[in-house]
């Protein structure tokens, strides 16, 4: 069996959230109070996790899974799951998104990750400055960013890439600093599109800094030379004055790319998500914790690709941001 769509599309890439729960407070994406977290009990187990992890690897041709939250560090046994997800056969890329930390420091999970068999490490980081750090994720904990970053490359995580989000009046200033910065330390930096996935429904596309102006920006600086190959990734790369460095751009909004998209999502309650943007979540939870044998579910969640939407839908008349934040939908 495949994880295929009605258009064609066959996800091969699940994101599997592992809690809603974050130790940062980003304006964009939730409120500084927190929000009214999943309670325990709704909470995936670890060997759950790894059932539909096995499943979805083993029966239905998933090759890459991305540990999201929330932030996943957060949970417990963190570095256990990743090596029994490691261990299964056929053997699936492993990664992680994460705000970086606890990945260095005294008891950093860096180490432990790379030793468990973890792939690849993406880290967030949106500012170079302390006193904006602590605006945009209301936490002043830039050095321990920095120093989970420098924990990862001392892991052997290469290239550990750094994701950023640029928001117009915010932080759009610091396109250049913030690759130049990457460049020297051998980060392949990401920008993101700031997308409508925020808890307060605060999202105007007015205030989004298009991929085109990223671009603008990094070609007054650098030379900028479309990489080849792109295939199904998210991100559009371009090499960096000739190379070796190069510099990713995701489009999500106003260049999306939905026709070659080879995601799904599972979230950290056991729901089915085939679209960052879903309107609907399919229950896998239920029967998985009913006796429902593996059979089953896969068919289930066959059912639950199947259905998936031609985009996302945002350029559409009456477009409604989903009712999940993107913390608990997870990235």
């Amino acid at each position: 069996m495949q994880l295929a769509d009605s258009y064609g599309r066959v996800a091969t890439d699940l994101r599997v959230s592992l809690t809603d729960r974050c130790n940062l407070r980003c304006t964009y994406c939730m409120p500084a109070e927190g929000l009214a977290w999943l309670p325990r009990p709704e909470i995936l187990t670890d060997s759950e996790v790894l059932r539909l992890v096995a499943i979805a690897v083993t029966r239905l041709g998933v090759t890459e899974i991305r540990l999201t939250g929330g932030e996943p560090t957060l949970r417990p046994g963190l570095v256990s799951l990743v090596q029994a997800i490691t261990a299964l056969v056929p053997r699936p890329e492993v990664a992680l998104t994460t705000n970086g930390l606890l990945l260095g420091g005294s008891g950093g999970l860096a180490g432990a990750l790379a030793a468990a068999g973890m792939d690849r490490v993406n880290v967030s980081l949106d500012t170079l400055r302390p006193d904006r750090f602590g605006e945009i994720t209301r936490r002043h904990r830039l050095d321990d960013v920095f120093a989970g970053l420098e924990a990862a490359a001392r892991a052997g995580f290469a290239p550990v890439k750094v994701n950023a989000v640029l928001m117009r009046g915010v932080n759009d200033d610091e396109a250049v600093p913030l690759l130049h910065w990457c460049l020297d330390r051998g980060y392949e930096l990401r920008f993101i599109e700031q997308m409508p996935l925020d808890a307060q429904g605060g999202w105007r596309r007015e205030q989004m800094v298009t991929a085109a102006e990223i671009l603008d920006r990094l070609a007054a600086e650098f030379t900028l030379t479309p990489a080849p190959g792109r295939g199904n990734a998210p991100a559009e790369l371009f090499t960096i004055d000739a190379g070796p460095g190069q510099v990713g751009v995701i489009a999500s909004v106003s260049a999306p790319f939905c026709a070659a998209c080879d995601r799904v999502r599972l979230t950290a309650d056991g729901q089915v998500r085939d679209c960052l943007f879903a309107r609907t979540e399919s229950d896998l939870r239920t029967p998985l914790r009913s006796g429902a044998d593996d059979e089953e579910i896969a068919a289930r969640w066959v059912r639950a690709v199947r259905a998936k939407r031609a985009g996302h839908g945002i350029d559409v008349p009456g477009f409604v941001q989903p009712a999940r934040p993107m913390s608990a939908i997870g990235g």
